[in-house]
């Protein structure tokens, strides 16, 4: 039984959906490609709640491992390069807050049942790393900028 999404036009979902969604018996998700939007994907309620479940325990578990004393934030920090390379190029003090960050926000969207506010603190921790990793980058993003340049027009006013 593959694992890996199978992937269809959304065309094929119109014209032959009794077939395309006998697919789904075959694959966990279908991933609809569609020509005038983003792609979408399509999985049955039963398989949806069972990834909501696992990441729900995940979240649980890793909270609880946080909040215990002592070492378990060593521990979390110990890890955290394995499960994301990039924060080796973070400052220490910074891979701390990711790691705070991580869990505070994994609970706060667990509590919710939306998982799209961690995928962006992702988003933003990995694009800090970046910008760590390049020294040019890093050195023009962190130059003192005290001059005053004045005024900044607003932009609904520059035609």
């Amino acid at each position: 039984m593959p694992t890996e999404n199978t992937a269809v036009n959304f065309s094929e979902l119109v014209n032959k959906n009794k077939q395309t969604l006998a697919r789904l018996k075959e694959s966990p998700r279908l991933l609809l490609h569609r020509r005038d939007g983003e792609d979408l994907v399509l999985t049955t309620a039963a398989r949806a709640e069972q990834d909501q479940t696992v990441v729900s325990a995940a979240t649980r578990m890793l909270a609880a491992m946080a909040r215990r004393e002592p070492g378990s934030m060593e521990l979390l920090l110990d890890i955290l390069p394995d499960a994301f390379p990039w924060v080796r190029f973070l400052p220490e003090p910074d891979v701390h807050a990711f790691a705070v960050e991580l869990v505070d926000t994994m609970r706060a969207a667990d509590s919710v049942g939306n998982n799209a506010s961690v995928a962006q603190m992702l988003i933003a921790w990995q694009h800090t790393a970046e910008a760590h990793s390049d020294p040019e980058l890093l050195a023009a993003l962190t130059a003192d900028r005290s001059e005053d340049h004045g005024p900044v027009p607003d932009p609904r006013d520059v035609a």
